[in-house]
This record gives C-alpha cells, sequence and structure tokens, in this order.
C-alpha cells in the first residue's frame, strides 16, 4: 500500500525530540514521513534519517527523503520524492533496488503522465493552496488541475493542507496529503495529526 498521509519535516533541529514527535504522530496513524532538512549537513540528515528509520522499523510508515536519492540510499529509506529541478524519476529508478518508493512533483495532468511514464509510484501535486512553510513556490493551482492529475497517478495533495482542507482535496480526488506545519508546527502535533488522518479516512 502506498501512504496516504505524510508529514513533511519542518523543524528548528533533527534530533531525538525531533524523532519522538515523528513516533508520536506515527501513532495517531500518519504513514509517512518526508525528509526535508535543507539547514543541516549531508551527514547530519543522514544520521538523522537513519535513525528515524531504525525507530519506525516494525510500524506501517514509511521514510522518504525530499530531493537527495544520494542521502536516501545512504541512508536506507523508503524512498524519495524528487521536486521538479531534481534527478529525472526515470534516472532515480534505475538505481534503486525493488519497492523503493519513488515520487515525482507534478502540478498538472501533463506532468503527472511524464512522471508515470518514467516510473513514479506516485505523485506530489501542488500547491493547492498557499503556504508559508517554504518559500518561491509558484502560485496555486487549485482544485480542478489537482483533479485532472490524480486520475493519471495517485496524487498527494501539497501546500496549505489542513484538516479542513484535506476534506477539499480528497474529494477532488486526492489519493492522500502531505503536510508540513499543520503538523510541524502545531502545539500539539500528536492531536493534528489525529484529526488529519480522521479527516482522510471519513473522504
Amino acid at each position: 500500500m502506498l501512504p496516504r498521509i505524510h508529514c513533511i519535516t519542518d523543524f528548528g533541529s533533527y534530533d531525538d525530540e525531533t524523532i519522538a514527535v515523528l513516533e508520536a504522530v506515527v501513532r495517531e496513524g500518519v504513514d509517512a514521513v518526508q525528509v526535508r532538512a535543507e539547514s543541516v549537513s549531508d551527514r547530519q540528515i543522514v544520521t538523522f534519517t537513519r535513525t528515524l528509520v531504525d525507530r519506525l522499523a516494525g510500524t506501517s510508515a514509511r521514510v522518504i527523503v525530499n530531493d537527495r536519492l544520494d542521502i536516501a540510499l545512504a541512508a536506507g529509506a523508503d524512498g524519495v520524492h524528487l521536486g521538479r529541478d531534481d534527478l529525472l524519476v526515470a534516472d532515480a529508478r534505475r538505481l534503486t533496488p525493488p519497492g523503493f518508493l519513488v515520487g515525482g512533483t507534478c502540478r498538472n495532468a501533463d506532468q503527472a503522465r511524464e512522471a508515470k511514464a518514467q516510473g513514479a509510484d506516485y505523485i506530489g501535486v501542488g500547491p493547492v493552496y498557499p503556504t508559508i512553510t517554504k518559500g518561491g513556490l509558484p502560485d496555486p493551482i487549485g482544485l480542478d488541475a489537482l483533479r485532472d492529475a490524480a486520475r493519471v497517478l495517485p496524487a498527494i495533495a501539497i501546500s496549505g493542507i489542513n484538516a479542513e482542507r484535506a476534506s477539499e482535496v480528497m474529494a477532488a480526488g486526492a489519493y492522500g496529503i502531505a503536510v508540513a506545519s499543520a503538523i510541524c508546527r502545531s502545539p500539539q502535533p500528536g492531536q493534528s495529526a489525529r484529526e488529519l488522518v480522521r479527516a482522510v479516512a471519513l473522504a
């Protein structure tokens, strides 16, 4: 089964306390952690990801690294999610073992078809809504573009997603959601994760 609820890491530090938070949200039903840590060194993120993989062993959660296939492979992660300017999905697929998840970022159905042809397992589609988590993003694509892309491959809606909007994107055909601030910047990450899981399950 492909994971449906992705927590994209957005923390001030990447240490044991952060891993404890991620373990807690996984217990609430989050089934993928996407490691995105642009502010730390490659060595630090490999160590963090490797520890996270070990700590989540035995759960249903998959560990996916954003952008960096080399780090994903070195850390023993379950997959990689590639942006539009990263390694091509097809090139990543040639370098990865069976069962390794490869996701591609898309903004429309044409890009989704391209990702499918290259061997992507799923697509991250967005930004669906405005977000303050990551700067430099293009304008939001809205629900219609999400709906079109979701007809091509399992679509993970991303950007500006909260529990209320989770219901909207699922109704538009999304397979799942990816969130950062909705969990990582929440004063109660476990509760926020529970609400998101419930919203996806009820859609």
